[in-house]
């Protein structure tokens, strides 16, 4: 593994506490700095401090990756070691303590590798060196067994050699301890050479090797080496020798002396090594196109260096054919300990050992080393399947431009639903559950919620709406499908902001080689300097440019420039937030598989369920009785009007309607499993359902006939919305659990919560509540104009469409339309469609918003409609 250098600023320094104070420094100058800034350019602190925490976090990463990267590779290559892999270094241009470590780890590594290297090279070289004697003492063996040759005292005895030299290759397998530690003795004494090649011939004969063999050595050449080791370096250069020799032709053996030590060659007519591969059939396991394992001639070369010697081809005398010498030089009389060499050329050993597939845990993403988050967020939200994020971090990027740039900050209008779509389009993007219908579902219902930002004025209408639009996306974002899956969807999302800082990092490539960002901060650095440069230049130079540039670019203030950057760099971290969530879901649903433990008793859950049930049932018949006795039984028994007695208690039978949900999850979760059990459940359960739909029925009835009595008000409408979707859900309890789809519920309730808002928003509240408080005045002649007057523009046009003129007027004059103010009317930005439709009636009656009349002028109007 050749992980690219984690490079850091911080890397010239070579004190690690040095460092972690400077990472202090940094962190706390950047919060301060943005704190200083935000408040000289009178930014809002619940803009300032999300955004300065944000940045102060992005600095501390941008420093921390290079420090602690070599000790998370650190990590990774010891995981790859342990599964048989030498080959990971940690690569780091750190001089601190770390850095120290790492060099030193480098070399323990390296160290290791050549001891792992070793020992299968041992165990190589003694499985092929184990081959020839067998093979010769099997076919022995063979031929006495079969008769062929006679049993007598030769054959025993080559039988008995080869058994011998078995023998001493196990002895060799016992040195391998030394042979790990690179170090070797040499048993060096006087031979006669030809006697010592005459034998290997014979060895190599007897093995079944065809060929011919001439040895023209000297009878009275002597040398000094190590008879065994010699002996191996023969065997294999004449079995080799006698493999690629074509058949009827010779192998000849020749040596000499030298004044600085002596020679041995061995030549051959076969079809010669090119010159390019003279050095490659050395390599081990290297190709000798014969059927050879490539193993015979890196043990001979083995034994020359050991001899302190060379083994190598050399051009044939002829033209054509093989020519392998040996050279060894005269040994120096103390008799030195050789050092085992490492082979030319090196072929990894994969046929002996085979690394392991890494785990899960090796690694985090795309080779990436795990790092403390991995181990702090366990596996509610670990990092799976995901590489570099650049894609969502430019999208994030480009969210945060446009709400820099277009958001408006006089009113809600059409760049707040603009900047919305944006930030989710961005997010959905890359998201990994995007093409999952409960994925596009809830990014429909999450659209529909953040027009009303565009479509109504009433604030009340926008913050639900966009609160609900972000609960729906990110539930979609992450598949929820259970109700602790929904509330953690919403945990999740400011976590991202801690949790996708290294994902963050590795996107933007900000540590190592090959980063990306330098380059991208030029070229936008760049395109901007154009820009200005040039578009100010043909701006002085043609005014009707200008008068271009100067609706595209509005003037603006240092206080607005400061405000507009926090607001892009709070949106890009919100939406590049939702973009990692989308991008690498948490495991919201962790808390769905734990299963809860039935209740041993049945009595224990359900006593308490038909208590409930017994409650209901009791509520129920006093709403009947009250039915059926009428006004005067109401009167005379509460002394409270028909109106105010079914107002009161409103509040408590919502209350109540939500409290039933709970108790029917939790009595379906404890109770048992046995048909009885079961039975049971569905029994009481499905009672108390069916009672809380009555329930339900005579909530919204009592509030229809209040509404009739005081007016329509937009809480009132609210609540009636609210309390028929608690209708809707445990309507969907009993026929989930008739039907056996309980699982669907949550998603169901949240999907039909969001309609409900949308619905609610179709309808325009303000306008609706307006209309049907003037169809109450012209049915008995009451109205509340004080109430009239507080709500938004989204009631304009009604109330100037159904009010006479003077009354409309007088109304609209003392109307809080602080969204129709001329600041916000003149901010393209923030157009709206009811404040434009308002601001067309109001017009036409001749009122002008921000310039109310004198009291006394609709004093008059105040009497005649006074309650």
């Amino acid at each position: 593994m050749n992980a690219p250098p984690a490079g850091s600023p911080l890397d010239a320094v070579s004190s690690l506490k040095t460092k972690l104070g400077l990472l202090v420094v940094a962190s706390v100058v950047t919060a301060v700095l943005l704190t200083l800034l935000g408040s000289a350019a009178d930014v809002s602190p619940l803009l300032v401090l999300p955004v300065s925490v944000a940045l102060a976090l992005g600095v501390t990463q941008l420093l921390a990756a290079g420090m602690v990267a070599p000790l998370r590779q650190m990590t990774t290559v010891s995981r790859a070691m342990a599964r048989g892999d030498y080959s990971g270094r940690v690569r780091t241009s750190a001089t601190d303590e770390v850095g120290q470590l790492a060099a030193a780890f480098n070399r323990m590594a390296e160290d290791l590798a050549t001891v792992d290297r070793e020992r299968r090279d041992l165990i190589a070289t003694v499985s092929h060196e184990l081959r020839t004697p067998l093979t010769a003492m099997t076919a022995l063996l063979e031929n006495l067994a079969d008769g062929v040759v006679p049993p007598d005292t030769a054959q025993l005895g080559a039988a008995l050699e080869q058994a011998q030299r078995l023998g001493s290759l196990v002895d060799d397998l016992l040195q391998l301890s030394r042979l790990e530690a690179g170090v070797v003795d040499l048993d060096r004494r006087e031979i006669h050479l030809r006697a010592l090649v005459v034998d290997s011939v014979a060895q190599v004969v007897s093995a079944g090797r065809p060929g011919r063999y001439d040895v023209e050595v000297a009878d009275d050449l002597r040398v000094r080496a190590d008879p065994a080791r010699l002996r191996q370096l023969l065997v294999n250069v004449l079995d080799n020798a006698g493999r690629h020799a074509p058949p009827d032709t010779h192998v000849r053996v020749s040596a000499g002396a030298v004044a600085d030590g002596w020679w041995l060659e061995v030549t051959d007519s076969g079809r010669g090594v090119a010159p390019e591969d003279r050095e490659r059939v050395f390599a081990r396991f290297g190709t000798d196109g014969a059927g050879g394992t490539g193993l015979g001639l890196a043990v001979a070369r083995w034994v020359a260096e050991l001899h302190g010697g060379t083994l190598r081809f050399l051009d044939p005398p002829a033209g054509r054919g093989a020519r392998l010498r040996l050279a060894v030089p005269t040994p120096l009389p103390a008799g030195p300990r050789w050092t085992t060499p490492t082979t030319t050329q090196e072929t990894p050993m994969t046929a002996t050992t085979r690394p392991a597939p890494p785990s899960p845990d090796d690694l985090a993403v795309g080779g990436t080393p795990p790092s403390g988050l991995d181990q702090l967020f366990g596996r509610f939200w670990p990092e799976s399947g995901i590489g570099s994020g650049l894609a969502t971090v430019a999208a994030a990027a480009a969210a945060g431009l446009v709400a820099g740039l277009a958001l408006s900050l006089t009113a809600v209008g059409v760049t707040w639903t603009l900047v919305a779509v944006t930030s989710g389009a961005a997010a959905l993007a890359t998201a990994r559950r995007r093409r999952e219908t409960w994925t596009v579902l809830c990014s429909v219902l999450a659209l529909l919620l953040v027009l009303p930002m565009t479509l109504l004025d009433a604030w009340w209408v926008q913050a639900l709406g966009l609160i609900s639009a972000t609960a729906v996306f990110l539930c979609g974002m992450t598949g929820a499908r259970t109700v602790p899956g929904i509330l953690l969807s919403g945990i999740a999302w400011p976590l991202a902001s801690l949790r996708g800082l290294p994902w963050f990092g590795r996107s933007l490539r900000i540590a190592g080689t090959g980063s990306r960002t330098p380059a991208l901060v030029r070229t936008a650095v760049w395109s901007l300097l154009g820009l200005g440069v040039f578009g100010t230049i043909f701006a002085s130079a043609n005014p009707v440019f200008g008068s271009w540039v100067d609706q595209l670019v509005p003037t603006l203030s240092f206080n607005d420039v400061v405000g507009r950057l926090f607001l892009a760099g709070f949106v890009f971290a919100a939406t590049l937030g939702a973009g990692y969530l989308a991008l690498n879901p948490a495991r919201v649903e962790v808390l769905a598989d734990r299963r809860v433990t039935p209740l041993a008793n049945r009595f224990e859950w359900l006593v308490p369920v038909l208590v409930v049930d017994a409650v209901f049932v009791a509520f129920i018949a006093a709403q009947a009785r009250a039915l059926i006795g009428g006004r005067a039984y109401i009167e005379a028994s509460t002394g409270l009007t028909y109106a105010d007695y079914v107002h009161q208690g409103f509040g408590q039978l919502t209350l109540a309607t939500a409290l039933t949900v709970l108790v029917v999850w939790v009595a379906s979760r404890r109770a048992g499993e046995a048909p009885a059990d079961r039975r049971w459940m569905f029994a009481s359960l499905g009672l108390l359902c069916a009672l809380t739909l009555l329930v339900v029925a005579s909530a919204l009835r009592g509030m229809g006939v209040y509404q009739d009595a005081y007016g329509f008000t937009t809480l009132r409408l609210f609540v009636d919305v609210f309390e028929g979707w608690l209708g809707f859900v445990v309507l969907s309890i009993m026929v989930a659990g008739a039907l056996g789809l309980g699982r669907w519920l949550p998603r169901v309730a949240l999907a039909s919560g969001a309609v409900a808002l949308v619905g609610l928003a179709a309808i325009n509240p303000d306008a609706w509540v307006a209309g049907r408080n003037l169809d109450r005045y012209k049915s008995t002649g009451a109205l509340d104009l004080y109430y009239l007057q507080s709500l938004s523009a989204d009631a304009a046009p009604v109330i100037v469409e159904r009010l006479p003129a003077e009354v409309a007027r007088c109304v609209l004059r003392t109307l809080p339309l602080s969204s129709l103010d001329p600041e916000a009317l003149d901010d393209v930005r923030a157009w709206n469609l009811s404040r434009s439709r308002a601001q067309d009636a109001v017009r036409r009656i001749g009122v002008l918003p921000g310039f109310p009349a004198p009291e006394d002028e609709c004093a008059d109007v105040w009497n005649r409609f006074a309650e």
